[in-house]
């Protein structure tokens, strides 16, 4: 029967087999005190992720990559939140708000999304949110296939760096992405998929419900699912 060492040592050896691959090859390190004990907690010696996603988010801010986005941006939008959560929140890409404040779902699809997140008894401050491209494509487009894939570098880093349990995708694009998937959707929501050690649930994007509000109860639907996963208690809103 294994330890709760053991145990402990497997954890730790699966999540820098996970950085490893995402390209995390070494983190920011924070001055040590003297008083810190050598039997200190893990989090303790090593600070929290704030430090990595700060240095990668260093990386992100000088990308050029994609010459058509970094004309046309006005800052690139890394992601917000908790840098500790259980639940990631995967969108698409900055729009027009996103690119002037720096801040992924500060517009009225952002209002929606923070409506979603109070619905099933969380705040904002409780997830984090990012998006798969971090620049703004012009006219609120949909990512190109090379934007992603320029993208995939940093997006695979930060879900390493944050190891959510569970990831929400909101939309199409951010669902066959993340999952590598062409099925639209329609096809992908209702079930949990997987993304390394994470469950993924996918549903529709906030932008695409305030253009279909008939569609809310199927996103509804799709938070239930998850909340009852993660353990929350479902609250009647049918």
């Amino acid at each position: 029967m294994p330890t709760p060492d053991n145990h402990v040592r497997t954890q730790v050896l699966q999540r820098l087999q996970s950085l490893h691959r995402a390209g995390v090859l070494s983190f920011p390190r924070p001055p040590v005190s003297e008083t810190i004990e050598e039997n200190a907690p893990l989090e303790t010696a090593n600070g929290d992720n704030s430090d990595a996603l700060r240095a990668l988010n260093e990386e992100v801010c000088q990308c050029t990559l994609c010459p058509e986005l970094v004309r046309n941006r006005s800052r690139t939008v890394f992601g917000v939140g908790n840098p500790r959560p259980r639940l990631c929140f995967f969108g698409e890409g900055p729009g027009a708000d996103e690119d002037r404040l720096g801040e992924p779902f500060v517009g009225a699809a952002g209002k929606l999304l923070n409506k979603i997140i109070s619905a099933m008894g969380l705040r904002r401050e409780d997830v984090y949110i990012l998006n798969v491209v971090k620049c703004r494509p012009p006219g609120n487009r949909t990512p190109t296939e090379t934007e992603v894939d320029n993208c995939r570098p940093f997006f695979a880093r930060q879900l390493a760096i944050l190891q959510p349990e569970f990831i929400c995708c909101l939309g199409g694009c951010a669902a066959q992405t993340l999952l590598q998937s062409n099925l639209p959707v329609g096809r992908l929501r209702q079930q949990f998929h997987s993304y390394e050690n994470a469950s993924v649930m996918v549903t529709y994007h906030p932008a695409y419900l305030l253009r279909r509000p008939e569609e809310k109860t199927k996103t509804w639907s799709d938070m239930k699912m998850l909340m009852r996963e993660m353990g929350i208690v479902v609250k009647s809103k049918d």
